[in-house]
């Protein structure tokens, strides 16, 4: 028989998860309604600046649409890792937004003598985060081929 303690703790966990999973689903219909209102301004934006220069942006305007793009990239992660339940796929995940954050922060940065060892910096950490989402990619398609190969 279980005590009232057990009891207690089992009701407070029960608790806890329907907590969790309301304040979860509450963050994705805030995210989903944020990006909608981000794609909605990149969209005015594009438009707006395409029929203003006659269809010739400024590499200006380029990079500003490109880090809002990005910024929507972002979120669209975020959003996709309230989806996710495997540890594994959440830590790919958490890899592939510090890469878009970093990309996203080496457009933003002006690009003055004084930011050159910044950039530098950036731009090494961003390819080895590149270079480590394409290890674990080719890494999970190998294992799945070689688990199909199994008998």
């Amino acid at each position: 028989m279980m005590n009232d303690q057990a009891i207690w703790d089992k009701h407070l966990e029960q608790y806890m998860k329907q907590t969790i999973r309301v304040v979860r689903y509450f963050l994705l219909a805030l995210m989903i309604i944020y990006l909608f209102f981000c794609v909605v301004s990149l969209a005015g934006i594009l438009i707006s600046e395409l029929i203003a220069n006659h269809g010739v942006l400024s590499v200006e305007t380029i990079r500003d649409i490109l880090t809002d793009t990005l910024l929507v990239l972002i979120i669209l992660a975020i959003i996709r890792t309230l989806f996710i339940s495997n540890g594994f796929d959440y830590a790919l995940a958490f890899l592939e937004i510090g890469f878009v954050v970093l990309v996203r922060k080496l457009l933003l940065i002006q690009t003055t003598p004084e930011e050159a060892w910044l950039i530098l910096v950036l731009g090494i950490v961003s390819a080895l985060l590149f270079g480590l989402i394409i290890l674990i990619y080719h890494l999970r398609h190998r294992w799945k081929m070689e688990s199909r190969a199994l008998p």
